[in-house]
């Protein structure tokens, strides 16, 4: 039987680590204070703006095999990445993305993909293993990079490993973590993690399995050595051969268990660096992502030697409450506590994601409130992701089905433009009026606003890299920083009330004087009493700054 002993002998990362930055837990140190210097920001990614996909809901193909079958597909993402990124800089016609982030697209029996059942083939509903491949070419093409959502805590109960564990002498029972009998203990949001093998017809010794969501999902068993060896290999597979770019890294605070205790384990953590080190040995650009659904401590621990970013949720969850409640608070106080966790930027960005409310709807449909928001994280050091979408205001509230319905191209409401025929998943009612097609040259749309800021974002490094300092505005509904590099300064300035602001009252005069705003055709001043004469409601500003 699998034991529940510590792993050991594990590499510890990079050079710049200090090994020696350890909470009194065991637990490494915010990445703050593992981390010194800017080393990380010469990394492409830094530079990125990524784009999240769900395939089955994104473009259904037109051409070749699965064509329009009502399930989005690979060769459908090859038609649409003009849309994303046409590779020419001097159009405004694209969002600009140069990164995509593709949720699971290998083998599963599921519509989300979250249950592999072979991690080295695509999804026969998506496409084949070569199909990926042109994709890979058409986004380099381009300058887009891809990473892949990596399920590495558990397989699918379908997957021949699991499959093979079910017998108790067979090589793979270790695979999985199995006892003889429950041990009395659950989950750590109190669920069953304990099935009986019965449950996917194998025969019943009183044997139990270990698999954290549901028995549909057995956990992978670390402590095993062939594990890790397999799924270095398989690593290396997306890397090597197929030409990924990096991993969006599942639920990897759950990798190792130690009895009851489910997550942020010493042992996740030594397992991770010893995989971020592989990773780095295969391909030196790789880029690893962490879904560490934690509050930002928690995430911060895993950043630098385990990944080199993680999703800074409490940063997401703080800034769509600033904006909703019209307060600066929430965004100021979150932001002093990203400086003391992080070395600058070294998180990324996120309004909500596929497992979330989306945004439009968290705001009750307010599209200000939406738009201010992007603004908000598009100013923000980090490196943003936007959910498919989001761009054009969708909008979906709970359960998860909902929130990954096929992209809205057209006015079209019975297929949305996705395809031209009956889609998986109906489009949503408000397809007739929101959708790409509608707000394509619109310069009051969310799509176009969400063009200009990725456009000025990739125009302007200090946006990107520059380092930020809050500035005080003598307001509780004005959020206020600088961004700055190399002699390049620019004021962020947000207005979360649904009342215009005098911004000549605003406490921001640094010594410089406003020279341009870069999002809008903003009146400034050029007086020494504020920056800008108004501030709309539910308004930013990215404004440049000389002495």
């Amino acid at each position: 039987m699998a034991t529940l002993a510590a792993s050991a002998g594990l590499a510890r990362g990079q050079a710049t680590t200090n090994e020696s930055a350890r909470a009194t837990d065991g637990r490494p140190a915010p990445a703050a204070e593992r981390f010194t210097g800017t080393e990380h920001l010469d990394h492409w990614w830094q530079d990125a703006t990524f784009y999240h996909i769900f395939v089955r809901s994104f473009a259904d193909s037109t051409d070749g095999p699965l064509a329009n079958d009502g399930v989005g597909d690979i060769r459908g993402m090859i038609e649409r990445l003009d849309y994303l990124n046409d590779g020419d800089p001097s159009t405004t016609t694209d969002l600009g993305v140069t990164g995509i982030w593709l949720m699971p697209i290998m083998q599963s029996p599921s519509y989300h993909g979250y249950d592999t059942v072979d991690y080295r083939l695509i999804d026969d509903e998506y496409g084949t293993n070569a199909d990926f491949q042109a994709f890979i070419a058409e986004c380099e093409k381009r300058g887009i990079r891809v990473i892949l959502d990596l399920v590495l805590n558990h397989s699918s109960s379908d997957h021949e490993w699991f499959q093979a564990s079910l017998d108790p002498e067979s090589e793979y029972r270790d695979f999985y973590v199995w006892l003889d009998e429950d041990p009395g203990w659950g989950g750590p949001w109190g669920q069953d993690v304990w099935h009986e093998a019965d449950m996917k017809g194998g025969a019943s010794d009183g044997s139990v399995f270990y698999g954290l969501f549901w028995h549909g999902m057995p956990d992978l068993n670390y402590r095993t050595q062939a594990v890790t060896d397999a799924v270095f290999d398989l690593s290396r597979f997306w890397l090597e051969d197929m030409g990924a770019h990096g991993f969006r890294l599942d639920a990897i605070r759950h990798l190792v268990e130690d009895g009851p205790v489910q997550e942020n384990t010493p042992e996740t953590h030594a397992w991770l660096r010893d995989y971020q080190s592989f990773l780095r040995s295969v391909d030196p650009e790789v880029l690893t992502v962490g879904e560490v659904w934690a509050d930002s401590d928690a995430v911060s621990r895993y950043v630098g030697d385990q990944m080199d970013i993680a999703f800074e949720f409490d940063l997401g969850y703080r800034l769509v409450d600033a904006v909703r409640e019209g307060r600066a608070e929430p965004m100021v106080t979150q932001l002093k506590r990203i400086d003391e966790l992080y070395p600058l930027g070294m998180y990324a960005t996120f309004l909500r994601n596929h497992d979330q409310t989306r945004v439009l709807t968290e705001f009750n449909g307010d599209r200000d409130s939406a738009a201010l928001a992007a603004t908000i994280q598009f100013a923000l050091p980090g490196v943003p992701f936007i959910y498919y979408g989001e761009e054009i205001g969708m909008a979906a509230n709970k359960p998860d089905p909902e929130l990954r319905t096929p992209m809205q191209w057209t006015s079209d409401v019975r297929t949305a433009g996705f395809t031209t025929a009956e889609p998986w998943k109906a489009p949503k009612p408000d397809t007739a009026t929101i959708n790409v097609e509608a707000q394509q040259g619109d310069s009051d749309s969310m799509l176009d606003l969400y063009q200009r800021l990725i456009r000025v974002r990739n125009e302007t490094p200090a946006l990107r890299s520059g380092t930020l300092e809050l500035v005080e505005t003598g307001h509780d509904g004005v959020l206020a920083f600088t961004r700055e590099l190399d002699g390049s300064r620019y004021l962020c300035l947000f207005n979360l009330t649904p009342f215009a602001v005098d911004g000549r009252m605003l406490r921001t005069n640094r010594g410089f004087t406003p020279a341009r705003e870069l999002l809008h055709d903003a009146p400034l001043t050029r007086r020494s009493d504020g920056p800008i004469r108004t501030l709309e409601p539910k308004t930013g500003y990215v404004i440049e700054l000389t002495n």
